[in-house]
């Protein structure tokens, strides 16, 4: 798979899943946490930057979106597993990490309906066929920054 193909199929992963998350949420009433919706955030990103990426020509080009999707994968990463193992456990997760940045972005203000938390993190623990919602998003961070590392490996 060419450099431009494993950036627009990463760019397509990350915006079904945000489209996924919608449909859960509209749809079947499954309430986003602040790490819920700081995930979907960093999947936004990492599709902008992937399909940047894909139409960059240049070596040096791809280089740069590669590594910046890759970075904002292993951010991805760490907030699903911080939501899995600490947060899901907490009674409470106003005012966490995810919390300050959704509201210094305004984004939860701007586009309540895809940003605003509706629930606590315990509240949206919730299982997709039997695994949690914050492992399924941990396995895709994984999947965008497994992509990028093969991007950043190609020759020319």
């Amino acid at each position: 798979m060419t450099a431009a193909r494993l950036f627009a199929a990463t760019a397509f992963a990350c915006f079904a899943a945000v489209a996924a998350a919608l449909v859960s949420q509209h749809a079947f009433g499954m309430q986003p946490c602040p790490w819920c919706v700081l995930q979907r955030l960093v999947f936004l990103v990492i599709g902008v930057v992937a399909l940047l990426g894909a139409v960059w020509r240049s070596r040096a080009g791809r280089h740069v979106a590669a590594t910046i999707a890759a970075l904002l994968a292993l951010a991805g990463m760490a907030s699903a597993a911080w939501q899995h193992f600490v947060a899901a456990k907490s009674p409470s997760c106003s005012l966490t990490l995810a919390d300050r940045i959704m509201n210094a972005t305004t984004l939860n203000a701007l586009l309540p309906d895809v940003f605003e938390a509706r629930a606590s993190c315990a509240d949206a623990a919730v299982d997709l066929l039997g695994v949690p919602y914050a492992l399924w998003a941990a396995a895709l961070f994984v999947l965008c920054a497994v992509a990028m590392v093969e991007v950043l490996r190609r020759p020319a």
